[in-house]
């Protein structure tokens, strides 16, 4: 690893030279190795990346000011009401519509709900940037960045 990130200064070269366009055997001849070395260097650069992705969402969810436990059976139109309100109680103005919430949420999670209504319950994040993050009671999490 390097002092800047997860990822080692091979996997950012692989990763750079990749980028560009070259194949893996390419980027295996420039760098002296392997097709299989610069693979694996490939993969669990990608693996860091996803950890250091997750590690952020993470982190914008602790900081996020507008937190909704949203309870299964609860009516899909009555959530931006809620939210909302509960960005009022916190003095926040969120850039970000009805329209905008609903949508979000049918993006990143169309499996929480069923016509009118929510099927599981979940945690819904929404940063003062409008970003709206859910987790769901079980623990997994889903994101829509750059709502506004």
């Amino acid at each position: 690893m390097n002092s800047r990130g997860f990822l080692t200064e091979r996997q950012i070269q692989v990763l750079r030279l990749r980028r560009r366009g070259l194949s893996q055997e390419e980027v295996a001849e420039m760098l002296g190795t392997t097709r299989a070395n610069v693979s694996i260097l490939e993969k669990r650069a990608m693996q860091n990346i996803d950890r250091a992705l997750a590690t952020l969402k993470q982190w914008k969810m602790i900081q996020a000011p507008v937190v909704v436990r949203v309870p299964e059976g609860t009516d899909l139109f009555a959530l931006p009401g809620i939210i909302f309100r509960e960005a009022d109680a916190r003095g926040l103005k969120l850039p970000v519509n009805s329209i905008d919430i609903l949508a979000g949420l049918k993006e990143i999670a169309p499996h929480l709900t069923r016509r009118r209504l929510i099927e599981r319950s979940f945690d819904m994040y929404i940063t003062e940037d409008g970003e709206i993050y859910l987790e769901e009671t079980g623990g997994s999490c889903a994101s829509r960045r750059d709502m506004a």
